[in-house]
């Protein structure tokens, strides 16, 4: 806490001095290749970045698929916690799954805020201030000096900061660091369970070469958007946060895009309104496992459908399902996983199984004496 006195000890100061005071806060574009800063209007100033903060929620999940702690075809189980988020969701039921690559759309797409809390759950070990805790420290190592998360999908929180500088090197950072999930951001429409959702992103019809990324809105922080797209042989990132409308954010963003190609056409200078940041951007390279770097002890977390299993019981807290992973591993050498119930308990289980591999290793681990039973 008294960190996160030091690092927003100014004001969020909201009032502006460019041209377009009345439309909006603060707005950046910046060449996403070679990190140059094209123009920048109070791009280092405090703002609520709602759910902007869904990048990096997707940041920490790619990292995790990149690293094999998730795979897309894997399922994750709803928490009570997760089911009860505030909208909007896709009004996931607890104890039911949702599968990683669907999750991944649903807040690309459709900005799901029960989602965004299954993946904070599931890849921190149920607790989704702990993943925010995290998302925060990954911030530093990427280089965001002005942001702190404290949930993972930007729901309001008065703490829950960052500016447009910052969510314009996390974009970046998602663009350089996992390049072949970048598709997921420029999906127009996305079907599940029967219902089509639409991407809130406009210019992904109305802007030519577009192909990302993504909206935010809470009545703290207004209408902002995050938009890049490719002309020339050059890929520009526009940021616009608290625009007052849809309709301002998505004519600001066009507006900015189209300076900036122009400005990079006539290779102008950097136009600075205020408080700027730096003329040149480029997200640290992060190359290490981040979320088993910083949270080693965190379950892995993954279900499989199809075949057997076996269950080595179920506990009223993640320490306890951790050992009893631990004793599996040492007595049998299965590497077993915490899926949460929904009603506050993780069972450990081995999922995936024939069934007489679950025969086998249920037969190894009572021999151990370790208590366990085949389900199907």
């Amino acid at each position: 806490m008294e960190m996160r006195k030091i690092l927003f000890a100014l004001p969020l100061m909201f009032a502006c001095t460019f041209a377009h005071a009345a439309n909006y806060r603060a707005a950046l574009v910046a060449d996403m290749d070679t990190g140059r800063v094209l123009i920048a209007e109070n791009a280092n100033q405090t703002n609520y970045p709602a759910s902007l903060t869904k990048i990096m929620t997707l940041y920490l999940t790619f990292d995790a698929l990149e690293h094999g702690r998730l795979h897309l075809d894997d399922y994750l189980i709803v928490s009570s916690s997760a089911a009860a988020a505030s909208p909007v969701k896709l009004g996931l039921s607890a104890g039911t799954k949702i599968r990683v690559e669907d999750a991944i759309i649903a807040l690309a797409v459709y900005s799901a805020n029960d989602v965004a809390r299954v993946l904070a759950e599931n890849l921190k070990g149920g607790k989704e201030g702990t993943f925010a805790s995290l998302m925060t420290r990954v911030a530093r190592e990427i280089g965001l000096s002005h942001t702190n998360f404290e949930n993972s999908s930007g729901l309001p929180d008065d703490d829950h900061l960052s500016t447009a500088r910052d969510i314009a090197l996390l974009s970046m950072a998602v663009y350089k660091h996992f390049p072949q999930y970048w598709k997921y951001f420029g999906i127009k429409d996305w079907t599940y369970n029967g219902k089509t959702y639409s991407n809130g992103n406009r210019l992904l019809e109305t802007y030519p070469g577009c192909d990302g990324m993504k909206t935010g809105y809470t009545n703290k922080s207004k209408y902002s958007l995050v938009a890049t797209a490719s002309r020339g042989g050059h890929r520009l990132i526009s940021v616009v946060l608290g625009a007052e409308n849809k309709d301002v954010r998505s004519v600001v963003s066009t507006n900015m895009l189209n300076r900036g190609f122009a400005m990079l056409d006539k290779n102008a200078p950097m136009v600075v309104s205020n408080n700027a940041s730096s003329v040149h951007m480029e997200p640290a390279p992060v190359t290490s496992p981040i979320v088993q770097k910083y949270a080693s002890d965190a379950p892995h977390v993954q279900y499989s459908t199809g075949g057997v299993g076996v269950q080595f019981g179920a506990f009223s807290t993640t320490d306890a399902a951790n050992s009893m992973i631990a004793r599996v591993r040492s007595a049998t050498g299965a590497n077993a996983h915490i899926e949460p119930t929904g009603t506050g308990l993780y069972r450990v289980r081995v999922t995936g199984l024939s069934e007489s591999s679950a025969q086998n290793l249920k037969n190894r681990a009572i021999s151990a004496g370790i208590d366990c039973y085949v389900f199907h």
